[in-house]
């Protein structure tokens, strides 16, 4: 693990060259230990698939203060998860309508339709880091019988909600936008809404389940989102122990 600087105001925590559960699982574990300390002159903190962001206030805090407040703390505190694993349940329609690229998927890996939505929302994602668009999510976790190449051209327009499979990963597009992955559904959740409490419904650390849903549950669920009085279904898992309980998040 080394620090380095980024520009006056920040420097970044390498944590390993590989992107892997257990780096990431370092990653999330100190910055949640650095921001429960809540260090005057710490501003925020941004973390990837291998590395912490730290921004700091260089009017309070030099670069060499902040590495070591950083090392003592890795010196002196446990990097093993004792926290909950949030896992959000995100209802995913697989129709066509909304899977255009879901012909393309089925004949690339020779899978039928219904064993791409079982293999794909059968996984729990890890959220590697948040990225590319607000609420953007990259996802490790995908099943290796699933991985197909982007598109080499990306569209122009991809509809808020868009599921799709690009490589290695799975992902939501929270809003409409241009892209380049392989389209195979749709939610009707807001990940992202300027408009709530808080605006993206997920951070890194936690972890995405798909559930399949028809299109007229769909269309409820949109509507239901659309007046806000939708609660998406989130669960809480004690590390190392089957301990569940049920918690509520708007979409």
């Amino acid at each position: 693990m080394k620090c380095l600087p980024v520009g006056d105001s920040a420097l970044s925590i390498e944590f390993g060259n590989e992107i892997n559960k257990e780096t990431n699982n370092r990653i999330r574990v100190f910055n949640n230990q650095l921001k429960y300390f809540n260090i005057d002159g710490i501003i925020e903190t941004v973390p990837s698939f291998k590395s912490l962001l730290v921004y700091y206030d260089p009017g309070k805090l030099y670069f060499n203060e902040v590495k070591k407040i950083i090392y003592d703390l890795i010196e002196h505190r446990s990097m093993e998860s004792n926290y909950k694993r949030k896992i959000i349940e995100i209802p995913v329609c697989y129709e066509e309508e909304f899977g255009e690229d879901l012909n393309f998927v089925s004949e690339y890996t020779n899978l039928s339709k219904e064993e791409i939505v079982k293999l794909h929302s059968s996984r729990e994602y890890l959220i590697y880091m948040l990225g590319f668009l607000p609420g953007f999510a990259y996802l490790g976790g995908l099943d290796d019988r699933l991985v197909t190449p982007r598109l080499k051209i990306p569209r122009l327009k991809l509809e808020a909600g868009s599921v799709g499979i690009g490589g290695e990963q799975t992902g939501i597009y929270p809003l409409t936008s241009p892209g380049g992955w392989r389209i195979i559904g749709r939610t009707p959740l807001k990940p992202y809404d300027l408009n709530r409490e808080r605006p993206i419904l997920y951070e890194a650390g936690d972890y995405i389940k798909f559930k399949p849903i028809t299109e007229k549950e769909y269309d409820e669920i949109k509507e239901l989102v659309e007046i806000g009085i939708y609660e998406c279904k989130v669960i809480e898992k004690i590390s190392n122990r089957k301990e569940y309980s049920l918690i509520e998040g708007s979409a």
